[in-house]
């Protein structure tokens, strides 16, 4: 069910630009960005590659910092954190959905998704725990012991996104997150990203250039030389 106006609001996004530096001359990526986004919505940031929006996603992500403007999340101003809080904040509220998956080879599927738990002061036995309800809610108990390359690319992306819940974050950014799979597998994978919406309200912004995987989304954002063009409910 789409998140209704009337839950309260998650993230707050204030005249936030952003710029690269290209030898001596910066480059604009984004410029005054303003938004918000209510709990439990599904977000889809659209828009040409350059755009801004991989550069959006990490900024809210607080993968990285932006040079003017606020990100509050949760009412905490992440703009504010220095290195060691944001990435503290990081593990504690952002699970990541990265398009190529970003699985360790030499780790089993239950070892990966186990990796975020490894900062916490959780004991042995309450990671099990986590770790096997996170698999079991992407229908991967059964291979947990597998490792990467003897999954498919599907199940691969299941044990990302399993990895991305374990720690129930308050935010699940995803960044291409059908980008690598068949069009079976991407079904799939939005499938299970649209009912973490639904039945565990997870609030989820997504970056995508695929409009088939935009139609989960309840609202869609675009983005067009770094300014926010559009809003579509």
């Amino acid at each position: 069910m789409p998140a209704s106006t009337q839950q309260p609001v998650i993230v707050t996004i204030s005249a936030v630009s952003k710029s690269y530096q290209r030898g001596n001359q910066p480059i604009p990526v984004l410029e005054g960005i303003s938004f918000e986004i209510v709990r439990g919505e599904f977000l889809a940031l659209m828009g040409p590659s350059g755009s801004g929006k991989s550069t959006l996603l990490n900024l809210i992500a607080g993968i990285d910092t932006v040079d003017s403007g606020s990100i509050v999340i949760d009412g905490v101003d992440i703009a504010t954190l220095n290195d060691s809080g944001l990435a503290r904040w990081r593990a504690a509220h952002v699970g990541f959905i990265f398009q190529f998956y970003n699985l360790i080879p030499v780790l089993t599927a239950y070892e990966n998704v186990e990796l975020p738990l490894l900062l916490t002061s959780l004991s042995r036995r309450e990671r099990r725990e986590h770790v096997e309800a996170a698999l079991a809610v992407v229908s991967l108990a059964d291979r947990m012991e597998h490792y990467p390359s003897q999954l498919s690319g599907g199940q691969q992306q299941r044990v990302a996104i399993a990895r991305a819940i374990v720690t129930d974050p308050t935010i699940l950014v995803a960044d291409e997150p059908t980008g690598d799979l068949d069009r079976v597998s991407a079904g799939e994978i939005l499938g299970l990203m649209s009912r973490l919406n639904a039945e565990r309200g997870k609030t989820i912004i997504m970056v995508t250039h695929d409009p088939r995987a935009a139609e989960k989304a309840h609202v869609i954002r675009q983005l067009e030389k770094g300014l926010l063009n559009d809003v579509s409910p």
